[in-house]
């Protein structure tokens, strides 16, 4: 087996807000999604992201104090995960490209004998799930209607300069993450040519636009996602149930 390095906080801090902020992101649906078969799969995957995050931030600190108390800056999070919902099309974009970089991500964690191999043994399983589901529905979209299909090539060409940050090195995890952006691309772009849509164009490997979120420079819309979420626990301080 391949061993990685045992020390992983600021990696593990930076995986638990990925699946965090997605998760409230997918739970932002709930009421909303398009067809009640939507509204399900959407709110287990993101159950099954919270359960991750949950992991993860419990072996940073407490996982509360990490989810609600915590500062717009303190959090370690892609910008990707972060982008508003947008409409259906959008969502789907987003959860297309995180679900097949996490897959790749777990898949090799899960081959290690480090701290997170028993977590990515469980979570890939999952995410596995997340994958199908966003290519499911890209080619449903894509190859749909007039409409359907310019929606899902709006969202593409909209997130796609958000995804060079999943292959940053985290500083912790000792990944190649040069072949990992490679099988990234070569999965997202299959999908998205069965899908009949065009593969966005724009810079790659080391020059992508967007990509401060692992610094904790954050974009606009989070600020708000992460009052709302922390909004509870802050108004009443110690409560319990």
């Amino acid at each position: 087996m391949t061993s990685q390095t045992t020390t992983v906080p600021a990696a593990t801090l930076a995986l638990g807000d990925d699946a965090l902020v997605l998760a409230q992101r997918l739970g932002e649906w709930a009421g909303s999604a398009p067809v009640l078969e939507e509204e399900v799969a959407l709110a287990n995957i993101a159950l099954d992201l919270l359960g991750q995050a949950r992991v993860l931030l419990s072996l940073v600190g407490d996982e509360d104090e990490l989810a609600y108390l915590r500062e717009e800056r303190a959090f370690r999070n892609c910008q990707l995960v972060e982008q508003p919902n947008g409409d259906f099309a959008h969502t789907i974009a987003r959860q297309l490209y995180f679900s097949t970089y996490q897959r790749l991500l777990y898949g090799r964690l899960a081959a290690t004998d480090g701290p997170l191999a028993g977590l990515a043994a469980k979570a890939v399983k999952e995410v596995a799930y997340h994958q199908d589901h966003a290519e499911h529905w890209t080619l449903r979209l894509g190859d749909g209607t007039d409409e359907s299909h310019q929606r899902m090539q709006q969202a593409c060409d909209a997130l796609w300069r958000y995804t060079g940050e999943l292959f940053q090195p985290l500083d912790g995890l000792d990944l190649d993450t040069e072949a990992m952006e490679r099988a990234w691309l070569d999965s997202v772009t299959t999908v998205l040519e069965k899908a009949t849509l065009t593969v966005p164009s724009g810079p790659r490997t080391g020059a992508w636009s967007a990509g401060a979120g692992r610094q904790g420079l954050h974009t606009e819309s989070f600020g708000r996602m992460l009052a709302e979420m922390q909004h509870l626990h802050r108004s009443h301080p110690g409560a319990s149930w």
